[in-house]
């Protein structure tokens, strides 16, 4: 089976305060710390895991972003994933989540990719709209939030997180699979690991490998559009009630108002 895992650079969120650049309202990334995005480690942690569990697979990295991005995709690679791609190009610049899910959907098209994990978002975007472009992009079934996965003949099978617990749901493949924050422990790349990376498979496309023109994507192909930056409002004060002997009822009285009651 071809399993892919997308991926992402991001500012460390560990060592980073993001920024948001007031002239191309986008997020600061020169001068910055990055890495791969947490959550993605415990994506590939869970890619790894099915890979391994039904054998004779494939499990490649794919990721879209300037060619310093290489560094996350070796990481990836460390981690023990099998081959790597990263789409660079000058011309994706300012790409809004669609057009991010466009462009990794025509790599996923191009690759026969028939079983896709992501995370459910990233931690420098928050979006959590790729995995969804990606399914849509492909005409493919999206299965999210999973904490746990398998495959049967040509079916994937999750256990889903809710607020009261799990479902299983399934759904025929190719598909994309989500996976909930937190579900799969990362695995962490041992000194084996990281130098058998260098031996790993790794490429670079761009817009003309994968059919795609510059007026597709970047600004130009951006259907989203940041039209002002500013400033949160600073929340107000709490109400402080003090107890001289009737601060139950101000409480009533306060949740009353407000229809809590």
């Amino acid at each position: 089976m071809k399993i892919f895992v997308c991926i992402k650079q991001v500012p460390d969120p560990n060592t980073t305060v993001s920024k948001l650049d007031p002239n191309t309202k986008r997020l600061v990334r020169n001068g910055v710390s990055l890495v791969l995005d947490p959550g993605d480690e415990s994506t590939i942690s869970a890619a790894i895991k099915l890979r391994d569990k039904i054998g004779n697979s494939e499990l490649v990295a794919i990721s879209m972003g300037p060619t310093t991005a290489q560094e996350a995709m070796r990481r990836a690679l460390a981690m023990g994933v099998d081959r790597a791609i990263l789409i660079s190009d000058p011309a994706l610049a300012g790409s809004d989540a669609g057009t991010t899910a466009r462009v990794l959907a025509a790599l996923l098209k191009k690759e026969g990719a028939e079983l896709i994990f992501c995370s459910t978002e990233s931690t420098d975007g928050y979006t959590g709209m790729v995995p969804g472009g990606i399914a849509e992009s492909l005409g493919i079934p999206q299965l999210t939030f999973a904490r746990e996965v398998n495959i049967e003949g040509q079916k994937a099978i999750i256990k889903r997180v809710i607020p009261k617990g799990y479902q299983t749901v399934e759904s025929s493949l190719p598909a994309v699979i989500t996976i909930a924050s937190g579900s799969f422990e990362a695995i962490y790349p041992t000194m084996k690991g990281i130098m058998g990376a260098k031996k790993k498979p790794y490429s670079q496309v761009g817009l003309a490998d994968l059919g795609l023109e510059a007026s597709q994507v970047g600004e130009a192909g951006a259907r989203e559009q940041v039209l002002s930056i500013g400033t949160a409002e600073a929340r107000a004060a709490g109400q402080i009630i003090k107890d001289d002997g009737n601060a139950a009822q101000q409480i009533a009285e306060f949740l009353q108002r407000y229809q809590l009651l």
